[in-house]
């Protein structure tokens, strides 16, 4: 998958997500986008948890790697759709990011 196609998807799920909400200003869409990131992340970390086998027994038998999967995914595709809603490009943040960290590493 390239990361063209996780943005386009977050546009549509942005419009669609401005339609639910309906607000008058689309600023009031990043609190709660802000918040179905922290909650998926809660997911992730269940899962991340249930994968090491450091999860309650009971509940070890649901955390497969296609469940981690889809936790690492709602995490980036929130990420992107709230990108959207603040006129973000990811891509272009990841680019500077990445050649910093490399240039910092390089130093060393």
């Amino acid at each position: 998958m390239e990361i063209n196609e996780i943005k386009q998807f977050s546009k549509r799920m942005h419009k669609k997500l401005e339609q639910y909400y309906n607000f008058d200003d689309p600023k009031k869409l990043n609190f709660p986008m802000t918040v179905k990131i922290m909650e998926e992340l809660g997911e992730l970390c269940d899962a991340v948890l249930g994968k090491s086998g450091l999860q309650r027994k009971a509940k070890l038998e649901q955390f497969t790697q296609e469940n981690l999967e889809e936790e690492f995914a709602d995490v980036i595709t929130c990420v992107f759709i709230l990108a959207e809603n603040m006129d973000i490009d990811v891509e272009e943040g990841l680019r500077r990011k990445i050649k910093k960290i490399d240039q910092r590493f390089a130093e060393e």
